[in-house]
């Protein structure tokens, strides 16, 4: 079961609050992103002002492409006092055009392969998983991360492995299946073959037979690791670890 849709938008808030406020106590905004190292601070800023303007857009046109909103928008202020205006105008953008739709109405997606549905409900709930590792981004930055909500990372392996990773794309190894356990209780099995990839919820540890791997740890780990920001090993991984490495190469979609 997902976050409700007014609680994602809350959360979406929440972190983008919180983003703004790692901004701002860097020292320069030229320091490199260690995370995204061909990001500076500002190049990260400017990243997460325009996508979410553009995904504000993208909601507001519904199931068609919308045009990018970056042409004629303001674009990012380098003064350090004009950029955190600027961040806030852009999340508002986004939550204003979310609001307005809705969770249920259609929207164009880039994953119209995965599990999650292309819906402006969906469009929130992978805008508030952005959101949350660009902080942590950011935060890592001024030498300060912090572990993602335990709600948002929750959420977040569930998002990830249901949009970012299922597809009807071919695993072009053996078939085989990971699961993926939160010390908070929650678990995932992902099941790779010549069919794609798809991902399941599971009631708990033991409840399905073993798979060929498994990883452990908090569901903050569980994202960041999902999405590259640190690596493998910093889990409890058993089985064969070779798939670990297989799927942070795979790219379903070259």
């Amino acid at each position: 079961m997902t976050l409700e849709f007014p609680l994602l938008l809350r959360l979406i808030d929440e972190r983008s609050t919180a983003f703004r406020a790692a901004v701002a106590s860097a020292p320069s905004l030229d320091v490199q992103v260690p995370t995204c190292p061909e990001w500076t601070l500002f190049d990260l800023a400017q990243h997460i002002g325009e996508g979410r303007r553009d995904w504000a857009a993208t909601v507001a046109a519904g199931p068609a492409p919308a045009k990018s909103a970056a042409a004629g928008a303001p674009a990012a202020p380098r003064e350090r006092e004009a950029l955190p205006a600027w961040l806030a105008e852009s999340t508002e953008q986004l939550l204003d055009a979310l609001r307005k739709a809705g969770p249920d109405r259609g929207c164009w997606t880039w994953w119209e392969t995965s599990q999650s549905p292309q819906t402006s409900g969906a469009v929130a709930r992978h805008q508030l998983q952005q959101m949350a590792v660009h902080t942590y981004d950011a935060e890592i930055t001024v030498g300060a991360p912090q572990p993602l909500p335990d709600e948002v990372a929750l959420d977040g392996v569930d998002e990830f492995l249901s949009t970012c990773v299922a597809t009807t794309s071919a695993w072009p190894h053996k078939p085989a299946a990971i699961d993926f356990h939160a010390s908070e209780g929650r678990s995932w099995r992902l099941s790779l073959s010549a069919d794609g990839a798809r991902t399941a919820r599971l009631s708990g540890p033991g409840t399905m037979p073993a798979t060929a791997a498994s990883a452990r740890g908090t569901a903050s780990e569980l994202v960041l690791i999902l999405h590259g920001r640190i690596p493998f090993d910093s889990l409890e991984l058993d089985g064969d670890r070779r798939l670990f490495d297989q799927l942070s190469a795979w790219d379903p979609n070259e």
